[in-house]
């Protein structure tokens, strides 16, 4: 999600100010309120909430969506990646037929944020290594998510919390492609193709672009678009955009979508109306989410191996994983052994002066 400039500066101070309320925004939104209803928060939780395989839990789920009060891990970028193009797959647009960009630099636009992504995503795979000992089980300080997860700038030293915020920035930029590019969409029919109503592709999720796991230069088909985006976002574009497709003449950010079911009305976008423009978005928004899940989970188990990952996985997605995802760790297992010999010695107690009484 990129945004205006005044949106920009109430996002710095919404982190310093204890989320004080931000103005209007472009993007999938995070906030609600200034034409945006919390939309990347309802489509993680569309894609990855319970019940579900390997779904997450209420309250990790929370801090990887947004609960409302906070922005969730899925809305860091908004916070301190609010003028990286790559980190919401911006300023990769073109046009066939005498353009003002190539086709080369768009697709080294995508190619950019893909990689950026890939980042992110690989993060997320290492992080996960603090969630066990060396032998496989639970670190209890390194997954409980009491009082809440801060940035990692901040020093967050969780490996949960840590790894949770890679992986949401990787799901933000995937959602922000959907919303941003021409991959899911349709042009509107009752107007000539040009830089306010680029051709869309009109293709389904996954995205081939988006392979996280990847190490080659991506599959970039010749008319993907993504908007070029200045704090002036218009159209007809203006500044480094003039006659340029913009963000403001492609996205589909904004509109409301159920949480649950994932459902999207109410498109708040002129491309988000053409159509079903708005719901194609979202959708693919949501299967990638889901996919991006599942390529994580596969990567945990190359990186990591069956067994180690498996807990890896329970410790990512439960509330309470020391309970529940078995391996407690030597720390927490001592806990319970000493918790269980103060048990024995007070009934031993109890018992000795019962009969010293009698």
């Amino acid at each position: 999600m990129r945004r205006r400039a005044g949106a920009a500066v109430l996002v710095c101070l919404l982190a310093a100010a204890a989320l004080a309320p931000p103005a209007p925004a472009a993007g999938f939104g995070t906030i609600e309120g200034g034409g945006q209803h919390r939309e990347h928060e309802h489509i993680t939780r569309a894609a990855l909430a319970c019940p579900g395989h390997d779904c997450l839990e209420p309250a990790t789920l929370g801090r990887l969506a947004g609960d409302g009060r906070g922005f969730g891990a899925v809305g860091s970028p908004d916070l301190t990646e609010v003028s990286v193009p790559a980190a919401h797959c911006d300023d990769a647009d073109f046009l066939a037929g005498g353009y003002p960009r190539t086709r080369g630099q768009a697709t080294a636009a995508v190619t950019a944020c893909v990689e950026h992504l890939r980042g992110r995503f690989r993060a997320a795979v290492r992080d996960a290594a603090g969630l066990l000992d060396e032998h496989g089980r639970i670190l209890p300080d390194e997954v409980f998510l009491d009082g809440g997860c801060a940035p990692a700038e901040q020093g967050e030293p969780r490996a949960k919390c840590t790894a949770l915020e890679e992986f949401g920035r990787a799901l933000h930029g995937v959602q922000d492609f959907y919303a941003h590019s021409s991959w899911a969409d349709e042009a509107d029919p009752a107007r000539p193709i040009g830089p306010d109503n680029p051709p869309g592709l009109n293709l389904p999720a996954p995205s081939s672009v988006l392979d996280l796991r990847g190490t080659g230069a991506p599959s970039v088909p010749p008319d993907l678009a993504t908007g070029c985006f200045v704090l002036h976002d218009a159209v007809p574009g203006v500044g480094v955009c003039e006659r340029r497709i913009t963000h403001a003449a492609l996205n589909k950010d904004n509109g409301l979508i159920d949480a649950a079911t994932g459902e999207a009305t109410e498109p708040g976008t002129p491309r988000g109306r053409v159509g079903t423009n708005f719901a194609k978005a979202v959708t693919g928004a949501v299967v990638e989410s889901r996919h991006q899940w599942r390529e994580l989970r596969d990567a945990l188990r190359d990186e990591y191996g069956e067994r180690r990952a498996s807990v890896m996985v329970c410790a990512l997605t439960h509330d309470d994983p020391p309970s529940d995802c078995g391996g407690a760790s030597d720390r927490t297992m001592i806990a319970s052994f000493v918790m269980f010999a103060l048990f024995l010695a007070v009934i031993g107690l109890s018992s000795w002066r019962g009969r010293q009484a009698g």
